[in-house]
């Protein structure tokens, strides 16, 4: 029972007077922009504030105030944090059973031997599969769903009666997001555990959640059941944040593109990766792409979706010539890129442009924002110091930031302002196909709503061909002219993006709608599909006009 919750940061005020109740069995979502207090919330709970901070307020857990001066949280035992990105909550160099059984051996729980067995076994229970074999992997051998699962099992060996997940989902694809959620909900109702869920994904909330508690600078801007939130909103920030949520349940109306010629043609094109610690034996691993064949027609946005590891990725890359195919051509016009090497690559170079999931990883953090962008027109035009400068300035207020930014470094910007920089330096080239690899993935409902819409204003201002790599199957059906399915390397159906999304042809397609989360309680809840197994891989037949699936 939280009541009043206050927190400073020095003399500035970060949080104010929250207040919520949490019963036994029960999921509280809290929800909000980054920079709202949703994390330090939990923070505050855990008694992992910094050491400058001043809190006020009671929570009562078990009859004791976790925020009295005194308070010794009982973290793992009584209350369990699942953080936002488990690869940084994991030791890199610690094996995964030695990081389990450090928990229940540190909180004298068991002996060795029992901890080892007790972990092997809560692996299994977590769906982890070859649990005894996975205890002696480090975090790095396994994929971020598998990660995650490590992270929920080390909480729930400790039988906590409150778990706090924050933002457990973010930089997940919509498959393994649905095994999270499905595992996170079959422990809140066999364990009669309570969940505090930190999200910004309505969806996940919608489909989770029994309260919600909707914050905005620090503050609750409103607080109540799922269903009457979502149904009737009484906070004008609560309808603006449901507003910006993308639905994949929504048509949007978008032009046709039936007429347009192709831009770029990609035709049979492979890539194999050899397998880890193969590089001397020449052991190639599976086909990262399959003979991919596509076209991407002049003005319009094609979308490739499909889980991580289907290749979407890769293929963006090859277009990109980032990374170079073993097979197959990339025609650019009448131009070949496969065929081409040191200047007459370089000089085609401007032509394709990428933007990056992570535009901080992206940026280099030594240089200025306006340094950043002018890249480019270093590269690829002949400007002088004064010109080059001013469209510095022009693309950093077409992208909507003020041309005095550009003095600043990478970190002096929240996330959706780097992406801004991102998209400013990718246009700075003049290109004709932007390759954007999951460009929203990280961002907040409303960040991404506004980047969105920016994308989409370039796209027609500059005269844009897009091809947007993304597994938010909601945000593509707002942004995409046309969608291509990936799965294993290959693609599985193709078509506009309202008959792909109106109509599936092909199993796999309607399987990865059907996980989606859609941002409406009243919703039946309950088990969704599990992607595994064989799906027709065979050669692409056109179905209707237009519309192509794997045989």
């Amino acid at each position: 029972s939280v009541n009043a919750l206050s927190v400073s940061i020095g003399s500035t005020p970060v949080e104010r007077g929250v207040s919520f109740d949490l019963a036994p069995g029960e999921v509280l979502s809290i929800v909000g922009e980054s920079g709202s207090g949703k994390s330090m919330t939990a923070k505050a709970l855990m008694g992992l504030l910094p050491q400058r901070a001043t809190v006020t307020g009671t929570a009562l857990f078990d009859g004791n105030d976790l925020l009295a001066p005194d308070a010794n949280p009982p973290r793992g035992t009584g209350i369990g944090l699942i953080f936002q990105e488990p690869m940084t909550a994991l030791t890199p160099v610690l094996t995964i059973g030695l990081q389990l059984t450090e928990a229940l051996e540190s909180h004298g729980l068991c002996s060795k031997q029992q901890s080892v067995r007790q972990a092997v076994a809560m692996l299994d229970r977590v769906g982890i599969p070859d649990a005894a074999a996975r205890m002696r992997q480090y975090p790095h051998e396994l994929s971020g769903g598998m990660r995650q699962r490590v992270v929920i099992a080390m909480m729930m060996l400790l039988g906590p009666r409150v778990l706090i997940a924050d933002e457990p989902t973010t930089a997940l694809d919509v498959t393994v997001q649905a095994q999270i959620l499905e595992l996170l909900r079959e422990i809140v109702r066999e364990m009669q555990i309570g969940l505090i869920l930190i999200t910004h994904d309505m969806g996940v909330v919608a489909e989770m959640a029994d309260q919600v508690l909707v914050m905005k600078a620090g503050q609750a801007e409103e607080h109540g059941p799922v269903r009457q939130v979502f149904s009737a909103p009484q906070a004008g920030y609560t309808r603006a944040l449901l507003k910006a949520v993308p639905r994949i349940d929504t048509v949007v109306a978008r032009g046709s593109m039936h007429a347009s010629e192709a831009l770029l043609s990609v035709k049979d094109v492979s890539k194999t990766f050899p397998r880890p610690g193969a590089w001397f034996r020449r052991e190639d691993g599976p086909r990262a792409l399959d003979t991919v064949s596509l076209d991407v027609r002049q003005g319009e946005t094609l979308a490739l979706v499909g889980e991580s590891g289907s290749g979407k990725t890769t293929l963006g890359r090859v277009i990109a010539r980032l990374t170079d195919p073993d097979a197959g051509r990339i025609m650019l016009g009448g131009t070949d890129l496969t065929r081409l090497t040191g200047r007459a690559l370089q000089a085609q170079r401007r032509a394709v442009q990428m933007v990056f999931q992570d535009p901080y990883a992206s940026l280099d953090p030594r240089q200025t924002v306006g340094r950043a962008i002018a890249e480019p027109l270093i590269l690829h035009e002949t400007l002088s110091r004064a010109d080059r400068s001013e469209r510095v300035h022009a693309l950093l207020e077409k992208v909507g930031l003020s041309a005095d930014m550009a003095q600043r470094y990478p970190h002096e910007f929240s996330g959706g302002h780097r992406q801004r920089i991102a998209l400013a330096r990718a246009i700075a080239a003049r290109p004709g196909l932007v390759v954007a690899d999951e460009p929203t993935s990280a961002l907040d409902v409303s960040i991404q709503a506004r980047v969105l819409d920016l994308l989409d204003a370039l796209k027609k201002s500059e005269h844009l061909t897009m091809l947007f790599i993304s597994h938010d199957l909601a945000v593509v059906r707002q942004i995409a002219d046309r969608v291509a399915v990936m799965r294993k390397g290959r693609i599985l159906e193709l078509g506009a993006a309202a008959a792909v999304f109106a109509a599936p042809k092909h199993p796999y397609t309607r399987a990865l709608i059907d996980v989606a989360p859609v941002p409406d309680p009243t919703r039946q809840r309950g088990k969704r599909p599990v992607l595994q197994g064989d799906y027709p891989t065979g050669p692409l037949a056109e179905v209707s006009d237009g519309h192509w699936v794997a045989a």
